[in-house]
């Protein structure tokens, strides 16, 4: 597809939500598995469905809800996605990112997104958060790989500092005044479905990542493509040791997840409240 082509069906999709909606949201969300419930805490203008929206992906995994939700939260105006999307899902990274570039073009110029993933350094639990600080993309693509859209940033982005400073240190300062357990570490994605080998986990562990997932990475290149600022939590759902492996139990990851929510429900919005003291960025209509 030609950049073109792809513009005009951003415009589509953009068009169709400003239409739905009058907010011009400031920060897009993105919430992960078994996270979705911190869509509650947003005092919501509209909910979309993804099947409602022109050439949005539609979310196969059942913990993903599948809606765009637009309103406020802490006070700032907020796109948030009500789950995402994955390559093992049988999606192109592109189309994982078709979201985000969305979102952006709604007016978005911050970026939080939250995952749920495998703990690699044994010093983490179960429930623990992580600030991402850093990530490899192992999933042997891009987001970005085919035509550049030159309206939406450069053919080779810079990606030295993925992961905002000012951002980071903003959501320390809430967890530590919240009392909240925040790891800091590297994420790496993997494509999926199928977890990790003991084998596996050893590689990834010595190519110096903490954690793993199957998500986050795409969306994050996407946005920084786009000059978004950009803050990523991930919680732990599962022990990935290779030495004391055990059996995954979805459920039991998905009741992790959803334990551990109530704190980055807290962490989330603690950051946006800081945001220029939680006050909306007017900005065009």
């Amino acid at each position: 597809m030609s950049a073109a082509a792809e513009m005009a069906r951003l415009r589509e999709a953009v068009a169709a939500v400003r239409g739905a909606a009058g907010t011009r949201p400031r920060v897009g969300i993105v919430l992960g598995t078994g996270l979705g419930g911190l869509a509650e805490a947003i005092e919501a203008e509209v909910s979309i469905p993804y099947e409602d929206l022109p050439h949005f992906p539609v979310s196969t995994v059942e913990s993903h809800r599948g809606k765009l939700l637009l309103g406020t939260l802490e006070g700032v105006p907020v796109v948030a996605m009500q789950g995402r999307f994955h390559r093992y899902e049988g999606y192109a990274l592109a189309q994982i990112a078709f979201p985000v570039r969305v979102m952006k073009l709604l007016g978005a110029d911050t970026l939080i997104v939250s995952a749920a993933c495998g703990g690699m350094n044994p010093l983490w639990g179960p429930g623990d958060l992580v600030l991402l600080d850093d990530h490899i993309n192992f999933m042997g693509d891009g987001p970005l790989t085919g035509p550049n859209l030159d309206e939406l940033g450069p053919r080779f982005p810079d990606m030295s500092a993925p992961y905002d400073p000012g951002l980071q240190k903003a959501a320390a300062a809430v967890a530590m005044a919240e009392g909240i357990v925040l790891r800091r570490g590297v994420y790496v994605a993997v494509t999926g479905p199928q977890l990790e080998t003991r084998a596996e986990y050893r590689m990834l562990r010595a190519m110096g990542a903490d954690v793993v997932g199957m998500s986050t990475v795409p969306e994050v290149i996407a946005a920084r493509h786009m000059g978004l600022r950009v803050l990523a939590v991930t919680v732990i759902t599962d022990q990935c040791l290779p030495d004391a492996l055990e059996e995954a139990d979805v459920p039991t990851i998905i009741a992790t997840a959803q334990a551990a929510e109530p704190g980055l429900a807290r962490l989330v919005r603690g950051v946006l409240g800081g945001l220029d003291g939680g006050r909306p960025d007017p900005g065009p209509a």
